[in-house]
């Protein structure tokens, strides 16, 4: 009497990514950006007491439930994010709490399916609404003129400056004539939209 055949065990597949879209990931991010953006509204800064534990939060996050797959991710999102805002914040369009946010928002949402890409198009949505809102800004003091030939300094600046150390002087010098946006403001909006439209908040 033959015995029935067995199918073979099959091993679960290991998965990239951290978290599911569902779980509490994109969520926890969307109130953390919402906290910093009320912060740099009323302070002009975003808190390296709240950057640096979202930051390594992510990358312990991730080694905890993805492993050294989903770390590595993790810290490639942070870089993502980083290299996003870098070239602005030499220049002063914005300060270094700002681009450590965005460096904590890719540090979470890197590990997830296609995370680098959501940190890209997040930072895309926030580049659109940080130019609407400085264009409101703008016309509602009606300097237009004044920040207009900032605008177009700084430009120059950056296209003919080669040092980062000069161009980090410049922008020092500059900041106190600058109409100042708190980033994180629509870094919150931009990217809270963008995650909303993209299903990754149920």
């Amino acid at each position: 009497m033959e015995r029935p055949s067995v199918a073979p065990r099959q091993e679960p597949c290991e998965e990239i990514e951290l978290m599911e879209p569902a779980s509490l990931t994109v969520p926890f991010i969307c109130v953390v950006l919402v906290v910093a953006a009320a912060i740099d509204g009323w302070k002009l800064k975003v808190p390296n007491w709240l950057t640096f534990p979202l930051v390594v939060g992510g990358w312990a996050a991730a080694l905890a439930v993805g492993g050294w797959t989903a770390l590595g991710m993790s810290v490639l999102g942070t870089a993502v994010g980083l290299a996003l805002l870098l070239p602005a914040y030499a220049v002063g369009g914005m300060g270094a709490g700002d681009v450590k946010l965005l460096a904590g928002v890719g540090a979470w949402i890197g590990p997830l399916q296609g995370g680098l890409w959501h940190v890209f198009y997040a930072f895309c949505a926030s580049a659109v609404v940080g130019a609407v809102l400085a264009i409101a800004m703008v016309l509602y003091r009606r300097a237009f003129r004044q920040h207009w030939l900032s605008f177009y300094a700084l430009l120059v600046e950056f296209v003919t400056v080669r040092d980062p150390r000069s161009l980090s002087e410049l922008a020092v010098s500059r900041k106190p004539s600058m109409l100042l946006l708190p980033y994180a403001i629509p870094l919150a909006i931009g990217s809270i939209g963008y995650f909303f439209w993209a299903g990754l908040v149920i």
